[in-house]
């Protein structure tokens, strides 16, 4: 089918499950779309597991979750080499890491060197075992979850760590219409059990390979760069936006673009990811922090520093 309805029908599918979040399943198809992974802060059972796997049934792909705990060691998500008596040789048996969707269940509650594992195959789209590279099945997406309010027994994510995740999102409660609307759809079976794919893992390599070619204009290109830029000049930011967060604005962008149907950004297509994309990758000074603001907050008070291009505001003509 072609792309604009193709991507409607991942997101009208996995809406018959999650309830009023549209935006959010977006972003979280955004950073499928290029390659990239989501960090989800949120607190326990506003849907995040189901969301996850609502996408994964949708779009065709194969599903693992791994819950994360203090004593879970690097070689249980990646998997190990074990010995075959019969052929004399080394087997290697897969972790559940070698999957396309893969649910990381609160990521900070396991050692840093278990996180670290994670890195390679967000990074590299690939798992080394005993030095053997395995390449990793695609699509692939890693969408790891951290609970914001209960920091106790927790290992936080270092920022080099969090600079690996395209987007943080936050799924937050619903409305209380859409929590009434909430208890018909779910008075009977789950509706996850008779959700069935919409598209297949080929027509999501498909859709990549359309965002890729989504065009940017130079306008919107300098817009992008003066955006992280500014992070790196504010007074109330510690540390900005590292290169590799321009270019996860500069993609995001564009697959939000295609997402809304088009075959170019906007300005609008930029101030939609720009707070899910980068406010993750500031550090700001304590100060700041006790005035109330955050990192949302200064991202938001960027955008309206920052001149938007006039001969960006249409697109191509």
């Amino acid at each position: 089918m072609p792309a604009p309805a193709a991507i409607e029908a991942v997101l009208d599918n996995v809406e018959r499950v999650i309830v009023g979040k549209r935006t959010v399943i977006q972003q979280i198809l955004a950073a499928l779309l290029c390659r990239g992974h989501v960090l989800v802060e949120d607190v326990p059972g506003v849907g995040k597991t189901t969301l996850v796997r609502s996408l994964a049934r949708s779009v065709g792909c194969e599903f693992r979750r791994i819950q994360f705990t203090p004593d879970l060691l690097p070689s249980d998500v990646t998997g190990v080499s074990v010995w075959n008596q019969k052929t004399g040789e080394f087997e290697f048996r897969p972790g559940p890491i070698v999957s396309q969707v893969v649910l990381a269940d609160e990521i900070n509650r396991t050692s840093p060197k278990t996180q670290s594992a994670l890195l390679e195959c967000m990074e590299e789209g690939q798992v080394t075992v005993d030095g053997v590279t395995y390449p990793l099945p695609r699509p692939f997406l890693v969408l790891a979850t951290q609970n914001p309010i209960e920091y106790e027994g927790t290992f936080p994510l270092p920022e080099a760590q969090l600079d690996r995740f395209l987007i943080r999102v936050h799924i937050g409660y619903p409305s209380p219409d859409q929590e009434l609307s909430m208890l018909d759809r779910f008075k009977g079976a789950h509706p996850l059990s008779a959700l069935r794919p919409v598209v297949g893992p080929g027509d999501v390599l498909e859709l990549q390979g359309l965002a890729d070619q989504v065009h940017v204009e130079e306008s919107i290109k300098g817009y992008i760069l003066g955006l992280v830029q500014a992070t790196r000049r504010h007074p109330d930011i510690y540390l900005g936006s590292s290169p590799r967060g321009l270019l996860a604005l500069f993609r995001t962008a564009r697959a939000w673009a295609l997402i809304q149907g088009r075959d170019h950004v906007l300005p609008d297509d930029v101030k939609a990811v720009a707070p899910p994309v980068l406010a993750h990758r500031l550090l700001l000074k304590p100060e700041a922090g006790l005035h109330g603001k955050t990192a949302e907050t200064v991202v938001a008070q960027i955008m309206d520093q920052v001149p938007v291009p006039a001969e960006g505001r249409r697109g191509r003509p």
